[in-house]
C-alpha cells in the first residue's frame, strides 16, 4: 500500500479534532414537500393494494395488466368505486412501513454522526407497487470511513427486519392456491428469504396449515407481495458498486478495492440480464451512476474502519445472499 499524500495525525482524536465541525442543519426543513409525497405515494400504493386484495379474496390473478390506461395501474377501477381504496390499506401501510424504516436508518445515523441530511422523500409513480421507493438526501461530506459505513449499512438492515417481521405474519395469512387459478400476467420471483421463512414457520408454528405445500402452491397475501418488495429493494441497495448501499459498504472497507468492485458489479449484472432484462436496466443505471461518482471521495481514507465492522459486512453479504434472485419477475 502506497504511502498517503497528506500527513496522518498521531491519534484518531487529533484527526477529529483537525477536521472542520459538521455542516449546521438548514434553517427550515421542507416539511410540506415530504407530507405531500408521502400522500401521494400512499394514494398511489392504495390503489395497487386494494386490486391485490380483490384479487386474493377472490381467488384472482394477483397481478394483471388490467383494460386501463397505464398497465399494473388499476386507477380507473378504483375510481370507479373509491369505497375499494380502503381494500389496499395493509399493502399499502406495510411497504410504507418497509420503506420509511430503511430510509430512517440512514436518517437516524446521519444524525448520530452530525452529517446534514433531509426527512425520507417518498417517491409515487404508477407502477406495478405504486412507487418507485424513497430516498433520503445527504448534503454534507461523511467525515470518517466507519460513519459510511454505519449510515450505509443501517438502513438495509431496518428495512430488512421489518420486512422479515412483515413475511412471518403475511405467510401465516396467505392461503393455498385454488386448483385452476389463471396465471398471472406479472410473476413474482422470490428469493431465498422466502422458502427459508416457510421451512421456519413449519418447524417453529403449530397448526401452520401451509406448511405441507411448495411455495408455488401457496396464494401470498398481498402484505407479502410487499414484503417482497421490501426484500427486493433491499437487494438493489445492497449491491456493491458506486453510490449504492453496498458500494459505501465497500468503500469503508476497502477504498482502494471500490471500483474495481463496482465494474465487477456492472458485469454481473449483465450476465444476470440474459435471465432477466430487468437487470440490463439496473446494470445501465448504475453504469451511469458509477461514472458521474467515481471521482467524489466517499469519505476520507484514514483513519481505517475499526475492526468489529466487518462482522457487519458479513451480515450485509447473508443479508444479499437471502434477498437477491436472478429472475424478479416475470411476464406471461
Amino acid at each position: 500500500m502506497s504511502e498517503p499524500n497528506f500527513p496522518v495525525p498521531s491519534s484518531t482524536l487529533e484527526y477529529y479534532q483537525a477536521l472542520p465541525e459538521p455542516t449546521a442543519p438548514p434553517p427550515s426543513e421542507r416539511y410540506w414537500l415530504h407530507a405531500l409525497l408521502l400522500v401521494l405515494t400512499a394514494f398511489t400504493t392504495l390503489i395497487v393494494g386494494a386490486k391485490l386484495e380483490f384479487n386474493f379474496q377472490h381467488n384472482l390473478p394477483a397481478i394483471t395488466v388490467g383494460n386501463g390506461f397505464i398497465p399494473f395501474f388499476p386507477i380507473e377501477w378504483v375510481l370507479a368505486r373509491p369505497a375499494r381504496l380502503l381494500l389496499g390499506i395493509p399493502f399499502s401501510a406495510t411497504l410504507l412501513m418497509i420503506l420509511l424504516a430503511h430510509e430512517m436508518g440512514h436518517y437516524l445515523f446521519c444524525r448520530y454522526y452530525g452529517v446534514n441530511a433531509t426527512l425520507p422523500f417518498f417517491i409515487p409513480a404508477p407502477t406495478v407497487i405504486g412507487t418507485l421507493g424513497a430516498v433520503i438526501r445527504i448534503k454534507a461530506p461523511i467525515r470518517s470511513r466507519g460513519a459510511l459505513f454505519d449510515i450505509g449499512i443501517a438502513g438495509p438492515i431496518a428495512g430488512f427486519v421489518v420486512a422479515l417481521v412483515t413475511l412471518a405474519v403475511a405467510m401465516t395469512m396467505s392461503k393455498p392456491l385454488t386448483p385452476g387459478i389463471a396465471v398471472p400476467d406479472l410473476q413474482l420471483g422470490l428469493p431465498w428469504i422466502f422458502q427459508l421463512m416457510h421451512g421456519v414457520l413449519r418447524s417453529v408454528v403449530p397448526g401452520y396449515a401451509l406448511g405441507p405445500l411448495p411455495l408455488a402452491r401457496i396464494y401470498l397475501h398481498p402484505t407479502a407481495v410487499a414484503a417482497w418488495v421490501g426484500m427486493y429493494a433491499t437487494a438493489l441497495n445492497l449491491l456493491p458498486s458506486g453510490q449504492l448501499d453496498g458500494g459505501h459498504i465497500v468503500y469503508a472497507l476497502a477504498p482502494r478495492a471500490h471500483r474495481v468492485i463496482s465494474w465487477i458489479t456492472v458485469v454481473g449484472l449483465a450476465f444476470m440480464g440474459r435471465y432477466n432484462y430487468a437487470w440490463w436496466f439496473w446494470g445501465a443505471l448504475i453504469t451511469i451512476m458509477n461514472i458521474l461518482t467515481f471521482r467524489q471521495q466517499q469519505a476520507p481514507e484514514f483513519p481505517e474502519i475499526p475492526a468489529n465492522r466487518w462482522m457487519l459486512a458479513l451480515l450485509a453479504a447473508v443479508m444479499l445472499a437471502v434477498t437477491l434472485t436472478v429472475s424478479p419477475f416475470r411476464a406471461n
